[in-house]
Formats: structure tokens, sequence, C-alpha cells
């Protein structure tokens, strides 16, 4: 067994709308798992036929109208689908979804896979006067606690998605600045560390790339020359257990996705494993 095992996230901010992109996407990285976040569109207008023609017939769709939605989309079966709700909220911000390697996935082991869309938050980094701030705070609590009941620390697991906080100083144009607006305020991070810490994530762009080189995921619709003032902030993100560290390969952002034509503001992760042996945690 010699191939690689490719998973892509994405915040296609509308499937419909990008779907010649995602097309694109496809073709140029032939990525075997894709997660996509605010697909804003219901499971029965997703458009699963032509996403199926594309390659990916085993799909994982929770979906609402207009916001919102995430996807797992694969190659392969996916095994013990289920959406999760957090925080009592009917909101589609997670799903989740198991490969196997019986259907010949390269991998020993099954492999656990989540796409997941934290709440941005609004503009006011303040729980008492902004209630969307507050529910962002107690939705991160509430999906640490999920996973840290839910799992353990010898699962192999990914989770992909728009987790909607930068943690780092290079995860963001000016540390200093955007330490006060919303996805990179210190209650943000903090809460965010203590999700990573639920199961010892690990950070696989950060894995690859020193912490103080800058990676940007996200830049503003506002600036049209966002090439040239390049005031980004990686919100995006793919974290891995411990068992599937050893087998991280490849990881790339993909910058150039974001002048595609209609542009989401979001740019993809990819991420490539190894298919050897899982490692597990003593």
């Amino acid at each position: 067994m010699s191939q690689k095992l490719s998973i892509l996230s994405w915040n296609v901010n509308s499937i419909r709308k990008r779907l010649d992109g995602f097309a694109r996407l496809v073709e140029t990285t032939d990525a075997d798992v894709i997660c996509l976040q605010e697909t804003k569109v219901t499971n029965v207008l997703f458009p699963a036929g032509e996403i199926a023609a594309m390659g990916y017939p085993h799909q994982a769709v929770v979906g609402q109208a207009g916001y919102n939605g995430v996807a797992i989309l694969s190659r392969w079966p996916l095994h013990d689908i289920e959406r999760h709700h957090h925080c009592d909220r009917d909101d589609a911000r997670h799903v989740s979804a198991t490969l196997l390697p019986g259907d010949g996935v390269p991998t020993e082991t099954p492999v656990s896979i989540h796409s997941i869309y934290i709440p941005a938050g609004g503009d006011i980094p303040d729980a008492e006067k902004n209630p969307k701030f507050a529910h962002k705070l107690r939705f991160i609590d509430a999906i640490a606690d999920h996973f840290a009941s839910r799992h353990g620390f010898r699962d192999p697991m990914v989770i992909a998605g728009d987790l909607n906080v930068a943690p780092l100083p290079a995860d963001v144009w000016d540390h200093v600045k955007l330490s006060k607006i919303v996805t990179h305020t210190p209650i943000e991070i903090a809460a965010l560390d203590r999700f990573k810490r639920s199961l010892a994530f690990i950070d696989v762009v950060r894995e690859i790339v020193p912490a103080d080189d800058p990676v940007f995921t996200w830049w503003s619709y506002r600036a049209a020359d966002w090439q040239v003032l390049n005031k980004g902030r990686r919100l995006d993100h793919i974290w891995v257990t411990t068992p599937l560290k050893d087998r991280i390969a490849e990881v790339e952002v993909l910058t150039d996705v974001r002048r595609w034509q209609p542009p989401s503001d979001h740019v993809p992760v990819l991420l490539r494993l190894h298919p050897a042996n899982l490692e597990t945690v003593p």
C-alpha cells in the first residue's frame, strides 16, 4: 500500500455559487476526501449528483437554508455518519464519518473525520454585550467536552474546518491590532487551546510551517487589493490526533484559490497522510 490519503478542507461560502470552483479544485488536487463548511444550502438542494459525478459518490451532508452547512465528500464509503448538535441548537455545524481500511482506503485502521464550522462570533469581543460572541465561546467549550467525553487519545482522527480563530501571532497580519478583534482575542485563543488539548490535537500546518512564519487562509471581501495588502488571518485548520502525527506527509494552503472567480473569502487547506502503520500513544 503506497498511496497517500489526502484530505482537504474548504469554507466554500455557498457550494452552489462555487460549484465550478469546486470542480477546478478537484482537478487540481485530486483529494480523496473533501470537507466543506458554509455550504449554505438545504440537503434537498445540495448538488449531490454533480459532485458524485466528479468522483465523490459517498457524501455526509448536513445543510441549512442560506447559512451554515457542513459536508464530508469521499471517494470511498463513509461509515457511522453522524450529525452533532452543540449548545442545544439545531445548527448545521458539525458532521462526522469514518473511513475503513476494508474499503480500499490507504490506512490500516479506521480514521474518523470531522467537518466543523465554529460560529464567527459577531463584531464585538465581549460576551456580555454580544450574544453571538458568548455563543461562540460556549460552542467551543461544548465541542471540546464532546471530544473529551466520546473519544480517546488513541483514536485516529482528523478535524477539518473553519474554526474561526487565528491562534498564533503569525496567524494574523498584525498581532497587536487583531488582539482586540474577534477571531484573535486572548479569550478565543484560550478557548481554542482547551479544545485542542481535549485530545492533544496536532495542528498539521504548524507541524510543517514554523510557528513564527505568517500563514493566512482568509482575506476579507472588503479589500479589493487583498493580495497587495495581505491583511489575512488563519481561520481554517486541520488537526489530527497523535496516532496520525507520524503519517503527516504534506500540508498545503492553496492561496491561489482566493483568486478564482467568484471567490470564497477562505482558501482550502490540504493534508496528505502516509499510508504507514499507525502508531499508538504509549
